[in-house]
């Protein structure tokens, strides 16, 4: 059984695209506190929390990682002057890096969907503040694609 007490499914990649969404956010959030590589932590979730990750979770939270430079200073070059990535909250960023590296990196996904989806995740995960910044960020770098 999973966390949410339906049945886990039998292929590991037979979730919605939202939940794969999620697990590479879950992955990119964790990053920001180890120098562990994507693949230890998620060995490390499936081991301590019985979880199953996508492929697309791990392949996308592998892509943040080598592209995180980038995904940075495209995020950087839409934050307010005087404003840092440091200052952004660590959910914050791990929500704006999978979107940037979706829209950057991955064509068969509409940017408006990827925009989408990180305002939804941010909807569960952080404030209303929060979810408009994401918004006016991943907004401002699309214009830019």
């Amino acid at each position: 059984m999973c966390e949410d007490n339906t049945k886990r499914p039998e292929n590991r990649n037979d979730i919605s695209r939202y939940k794969k969404r999620e697990q590479a956010f879950f992955l990119c959030f964790e990053a920001l506190f180890t120098e562990a590589d994507v693949d230890e932590i998620a060995d490390n979730a499936g081991d301590a929390r019985d979880e199953f990750l996508s492929d697309y979770a791990i392949d996308c939270a592998k892509g943040v990682a080598g592209h995180a430079d980038v995904i940075d200073m495209k995020i950087s070059s839409h934050l307010k002057a005087g404003w840092k990535i440091s200052r952004i909250s660590k959910v914050s960023l791990a929500l704006l890096r999978v979107a940037v590296y979706e829209m950057l990196y991955m064509d068969d996904i509409p940017v408006s969907v990827s925009i989408n989806e990180a305002v939804e995740l941010s909807k569960k995960y952080t404030s209303e503040e929060d979810t408009a910044f994401i918004n006016g960020v991943l907004g401002a770098v699309a214009k830019d694609l």
